[in-house]
């Protein structure tokens, strides 16, 4: 049986469970700690909404196994994750106090939690006021047995610091994002902030404003008017699930509308955004047919070019012809229509006039 901690330890504990909620980075600090405390091979938080991707954190050592039990079908077919949706308890328990034996040799994610040597799991959940349900997992290795009623006691007494500071954490992620949303508004540019699915958390009133370009769909989610615009915004919104990748899209002018560049901004860097749901900022920014270019390096950040796609971009930009560009940066002329066709798939451009009038408008953005 595990011994009862000193005083010091559990504040100790609860202090960092505090702090992750203002310091994100300290999230996975505040598990292992837990972790140590409960003699478990490690912790992992899981938000579930209707509206959105599963999200995960954990200890850095268990996050390939989180990743791939949010990333595959497994989750929403595991009978122990719809036991634990469906029970909702409101103190930790052991997951296979809910399954009988056949039903944990079938599930996908016990047997997956096995493979990487993990046995025994609890699990507590804590529903949140926007309908998120926050489930905070702890697991052992095989080795290590099963959790006795004095562990999950320990943990119990843990449970209400981890509900206070994930919704916490939650409020001050929005609150962040909304910051981001207000002040890009300040600087005259349309934004919003969505989760993983494309749902619109916030969005400031420039954008709200222009029905011309974006459109509302079913579940709060968002999309161009523009269907080519469209199919690359959506495509898009699933990239960013795996790849975190900034993409910017040319949106035609359309009556009094000009011409824009939807940007597709990740911002799941930080484990707030677990909690908030806030994962991708967009952003539009008039197309500026005088402006001037932006550097190779800007371009290269912006668009994901390799340096040389970028050094060619910034050229054709300039008004060079492709042979004209290839002298210029030093590559057979093969080589540089082998570039540029790269190039428009990572633009979402197919013309060389579409690409220099986004290369312009990337100046404005940043």
């Amino acid at each position: 049986m595990l011994e009862m901690p000193r005083n010091e330890q559990a504040f100790a504990i609860v202090d960092l469970i505090y702090e992750a909620a203002f310091a994100a980075e300290r999230w996975p600090d505040a598990l292992e700690a837990a972790s140590a405390l409960s003699r478990s091979a490690g912790g992992a938080i899981f938000v579930v909404s209707e509206h959105a991707p599963v999200r995960a954190i954990g200890e850095a050592h268990l996050q390939p196994l989180l990743d791939a039990l949010v990333a595959k079908d497994n989750w929403a077919l595991s009978q122990s994750v719809q036991r634990m949706l469906s029970a909702r308890p409101a103190s930790f328990a052991r997951i296979d106090e809910f399954m009988t034996g056949e039903q944990i040799e079938r599930d996908p994610i016990c047997t997956s939690a096995k493979a990487f040597g993990v046995g025994s799991l609890v699990c507590t959940s804590i529903s949140m006021p926007g309908g998120e349900l926050f489930l905070f997992v702890f697991l052992r290795w095989l080795k290590d047995g099963d959790y006795d009623q004095a562990t999950i006691d320990l943990l119990n007494g843990l449970r209400p610091h981890l509900a206070r500071a994930g919704l916490l954490a939650q409020r001050l992620g929005l609150e962040r994002a909304g910051t981001a949303v207000s002040v890009l508004g300040d600087m005259g540019l349309p934004a919003a902030v969505t989760g993983g699915s494309g749902r619109v958390l916030l969005a400031n009133s420039l954008l709200d404003g222009m029905a011309d370009v974006f459109r509302s769909l079913a579940h709060g989610g968002m999309a161009l008017v523009d269907e080519p615009a469209n199919a690359l915004f959506q495509q898009a919104v699933v990239q960013n699930r795996d790849n975190r990748v900034v993409r910017s899209i040319p949106v035609p002018a359309v009556r009094e509308q000009p011409a824009l560049i939807v940007h597709l901004l990740p911002l799941r860097r930080a484990a707030h955004d677990i909690f908030s749901g806030a994962e991708i900022l967009v952003a539009a920014t008039t197309v500026n047919v005088d402006a001037t270019i932006a550097s190779p390096s800007i371009l290269a950040a912006l668009f994901e070019l390799t340096p040389a796609e970028a050094r060619l971009a910034t050229a054709l930009a300039s008004g060079r012809s492709t042979q004209e560009a290839a002298m210029e940066i030093g590559i057979a002329v093969k080589s540089a229509r082998s570039y540029l066709e790269r190039i428009f798939r990572k633009t979402g451009t197919n013309r060389q006039s579409q690409l220099v009038a986004l290369l312009k408008s990337a100046r404005s953005f940043v």
